[in-house]
């Protein structure tokens, strides 16, 4: 029933404005893919340690703070430049954040989580949660409690224009980096040699070690993989948002629930729960027709996470397994 509700909803407030919906839609799309990168970071985790690594949203907002240092402060690109400065600023920036915070969570993982990989889940558990308070704590002192954001740099000219519906360059340029990092992390995991061994591991730790894999280095290098996502996903968000120290808090919390959504531990369920989060909150938030607003993001977010841990706790894609599996 309340599915059927929500479809009513969503075609009601499509006839009513067609236009206004497909806006919105682009906006929820955009989003999402941002938080697509965050929850595949969650979700190689999980699937590799059975992990729920609370420390990655803030590795995620301290990445975006860390890139308004490279691309503003170091490299002094501004709304001023060209479009090329600004592209050609941004892909460095991203290359030089995705190596440091691939090194900053392989740091996190050897430090906090190595020694208590067989210790009881709830040592791991406690243990992430201590981290992201210590990572939000360096955000903090570092760029004490200011917004940063680099918004203007990514020209808001429209790449098409159907009828009122207009898509703009800022928020294209998302779709056109976001894209091929998902491919290319899909080709790793499935044809590489670590991504083999990502997934042994992540489906009998102890057999995989038996064959020969050193344990050790796959989760470091599965650990390597999501700080570098968490960095595109801050970079990104940096271009079209506001950032300060605690913005990984709440952000990793939806993509928590966009990776529990899609089935945590799959990478395409990670995408399509994050996306579906994307559409929820812009449908939530800009259609105009009787949709609850704002105010009411969290609660239906985290509504959907209860509903799903419920209902259907494997997720969209997830695969049902034996209790304690």
């Amino acid at each position: 029933m309340l599915v059927g509700l929500i479809v009513v909803w969503l075609l009601v407030n499509f006839f009513k404005d067609p236009s206004e919906f497909a806006a919105v839609f682009l906006i929820g799309l955009t989003n999402g893919t941002v938080y697509g990168l965050v929850a595949i970071g969650y979700t190689l985790v999980y699937g590799i340690l059975q992990l729920i690594n609370f420390a990655h949203g803030d590795v995620f907002a301290l990445s975006g703070l860390v890139s308004f240092t490279v691309l503003v402060d170091w490299l002094g690109v501004t709304p001023a430049d060209s479009t090329a400065v600004a592209v050609g600023g941004i892909l460095f920036t991203l290359v030089v954040v995705m190596a440091v915070f691939a090194t900053v969570n392989v740091t996190i993982e050897f430090v906090a989580y190595r020694r208590l990989r067989h210790a009881p889940r709830l040592a791991a558990l406690i243990t992430a949660i201590g981290m992201s308070f210590i990572v939000q704590n360096v955000g903090l002192a570092l760029y004490d409690v200011d917004f940063r954001s680099a918004s203007g740099l990514i020209p808001r000219t429209n790449v098409f224009e159907i009828g009122d519906v207009s898509y703009t360059w800022n928020k294209f340029m998302v779709i056109l980096i976001t894209v091929p990092v998902l491919v290319l992390l899909t080709w790793f995991v499935a044809s590489t040699r670590h991504g083999k061994a990502m997934r042994a591991t992540a489906q009998d730790r102890d057999a995989a070690a038996m064959l020969g894999i050193n344990v050790n280095r796959t989760i470091s290098v599965t650990f390597a993989l999501a700080g570098a996502l968490a960095a595109v996903g801050g970079v990104l968000f940096l271009t079209q948002f506001n950032m300060r120290y605690d913005t990984g808090f709440e952000l990793g919390l939806i993509a928590f629930t966009a990776a529990v959504l899609g089935g945590i531990g799959n990478l395409t369920g990670a995408v399509l729960g994050a996306t579906l989060i994307g559409l929820i909150q812009a449908f939530n938030e800009g259609l105009a027709w009787h949709a609850p607003g704002s105010d009411w993001t969290r609660s239906i977010v985290f509504g959907i996470l209860i509903a799903i841990l419920v209902f259907r706790p494997e997720g969209l894609l997830g695969e049902r397994t034996p209790e304690g599996a």
